[in-house]
C-alpha cells in the first residue's frame, strides 16, 4: 500500500503534506485503500500492581551467652570468631550452628522505615513484610 504523496484532500480540499493517514482538517483517511475498521484497538489491559521488594543484609544476631543467659546483641562481622559478654564477662565462639546458641534472631534496619526489625533465622531469605511499614524485603546473610 503507497503511502500518501501529499496534495488536497479529496474530503475538504485542504492541503495536506506526505506520509500522514487522516486530514488534519476533517480528520478522513487520505489513502484510499485504508478503512476505519481496518486498524484494531487492542483492549486495555491494566497491568498488575508491583511491590517494590529489597534484600536486607543481616546486620548482626541476639544470642544468649551460654554462661549467664542474658541476651546480647552482636554483630555479623564477629560470626566465628570468640566474643565477650559484657554482662559476666564470660567469652565463647559465635556459632550459630552449636547447640548452646540455638535459640538466636537476626536483626536489621528496614530499608523503607529505617526501623530495626528482629528476624526469625527460618525467615532469612524469604520474602517478609516490616511490621512497622509493611514494606515488602528479604533478609539474606551476609556476604562472606
Amino acid at each position: 500500500m503507497p503511502a500518501w504523496p501529499g496534495g488536497p484532500c479529496p474530503t475538504c480540499g485542504d492541503d495536506m503534506p506526505a506520509n500522514v493517514i487522516h486530514c488534519r482538517t476533517c480528520r478522513a483517511l487520505l489513502n484510499p485503500e485504508l478503512e476505519r475498521d481496518s486498524v484494531e484497538i487492542p483492549q486495555f489491559v491494566p497491568l498488575p500492581e508491583v511491590d517494590s521488594m529489597a534484600d536486607v543484609p543481616v546486620e548482626g544476631y541476639f544470642v544468649d551467652c551460654p554462661k549467664c543467659r542474658r541476651e546480647l546483641k552482636i554483630s555479623a562481622k564477629y560470626e566465628n570468631e570468640r566474643v565477650l559478654c559484657k554482662y559476666c564477662s564470660g567469652d565463647f565462639r559465635l556459632d550459630l550452628a552449636h547447640p548452646s546458641l540455638k535459640d538466636y534472631q537476626v536483626y536489621s534496619k528496614c530499608p523503607h522505615c529505617q526501623e530495626q526489625l528482629r528476624i526469625a533465622p527460618k525467615y532469612v531469605g524469604q520474602l517478609v513484610a516490616c511490621r512497622f511499614c509493611d514494606g515488602k524485603l528479604r533478609a539474606v546473610e551476609p556476604a562472606e
